[in-house]
């Protein structure tokens, strides 16, 4: 399940160096089913304070968190809708990933020039948005002209999608994103189908100095991001890319120590994975023996076999029941047998619906 997260940006906004700070804190590629990267995808450990007091209760082998995968967008400039600079290749990556999270620049340094001659985060979401609207509506359309035909000979599910299209072109022609537009459920599933850029979920990367990461809210540009965002029911993740850039370098002692000093509790790049990782709708079970305790991801509302089948299609074949036991109520237990004398390990049968923080082994007969 290798679900991505671009990172998109204008030039001289810091996308690059929070990039590098992914691809020094890149997990092992080894450890995971996609081993063969691209040198603009970045793999990282999704950091779970339950995996390791997980590792300290069962006190296994070896530890395997789970890994999520950012993609470096090609960079961006006015007209990519229409090809301008790398707009064709722009806008080729976004659609290949499953969400986006847009670095803003919310800094001033005289060293560092911008692309429009001044620090202004809002045009700079708006000129992405805009590029991503333009596209969009280019696609709809299209689309609209061959579904209108079809519509006239009251085909229902032509119909349907006109109606569809309808609000999306207004919304699009009034600078609306796809996301920000409200639909039923039955409708929602003709927008998927129709794979808009401007549909996918998206966060924005405030990007802020050294001296302004502690306390991010004094910060004018941060407070118009915020503002921004919360018209989309978007998140913002500050983070301080440079900072990021060193951290990455850190063991996690150090890490822990420099964090101390900045007076900061979580890197910007943890907050980021984890936010990328709720922002897709994942969520995390956990396997745990003697040989490995393991963190799997899976999206939310999967069923028991097929999140049994992200460890291996012979378990989702041979599914027959999945043993299963809280997060919560095996620390407390502190261990299987009693938390199994307790009542709390369950029996889960084809229909069970996975929940984060499930620990679970599957029996299966192949």
């Amino acid at each position: 399940m290798a679900l991505t997260a671009g990172i998109v940006g204008l030039p001289n906004v810091g996308k690059s160096t929070l990039f590098n700070a992914i691809t020094q804190a890149g997990a092992e590629a080894a450890n995971y089913p996609f081993a063969t990267i691209d040198p603009n995808v970045g793999i990282v450990e999704v950091p779970d304070e339950r995996l390791n007091k997980l590792t300290e209760l069962v006190n296994p082998k070896k530890t395997v968190p789970t890994a999520f995968e950012f993609t470096d967008i090609a960079g961006i400039v006015k007209g990519a809708s229409k090809g301008e600079g790398l707009g064709n290749q722009f806008l080729s990556h976004i659609r290949q990933v499953d969400a986006i999270c847009q670095v803003v620049r919310c800094f001033e340094d005289e060293n560092i020039t911008h692309v429009s001659g001044k620090v202004d985060p809002i045009d700079d979401i708006e000129i992405i948005n805009l590029e991503l609207i333009l596209a969009d509506l280019d696609t709809v359309n299209k689309r609209y002209q061959r579904v209108e035909k079809l519509a006239r000979q009251k085909d229902k599910d032509a119909v349907a999608e006109q109606a569809v299209l309808a609000i999306v072109k207004e919304g699009l022609e009034n600078d609306k994103p796809v996301r920000a537009l409200e639909f039923s459920e039955d409708q929602w599933k003709i927008v998927k189908g129709l794979h808009l850029l401007t549909s996918k979920p998206t966060l924005y990367v405030a990007n802020v100095s050294e001296d302004e990461v502690a306390d991010p809210d004094g910060n004018e540009y941060v407070q118009k991001v915020k503002a921004h965002a919360a018209d989309e029911n978007a998140e913002v993740i500050i983070v301080c890319a440079r900072i990021e850039e060193e951290i990455a370098e850190l063991e996690a002692e150090e890490k822990e120590e420099f964090l101390e000093d900045l007076g900061i509790a979580e890197s910007g790049l943890d907050q980021l994975i984890k936010a990328s990782y709720n922002l897709l709708g994942l969520a995390t079970y956990f396997t745990a023996g003697e040989q490995e305790v393991r963190a799997w991801t899976f999206r939310k509302g999967i069923k028991a076999p097929q999140a049994a089948g992200i460890i291996h299609t012979d378990f989702e074949r041979g599914f027959i029941r999945a043993e299963t036991v809280s997060y919560t109520d095996l620390v407390e237990a502190e261990n299987m047998t009693t938390a199994r004398e307790r009542g709390k390990v369950r029996l889960e049968g084809k229909e069970y619906i996975v929940k984060d923080g499930d620990v679970i082994h599957f029996r299966f007969n192949v």
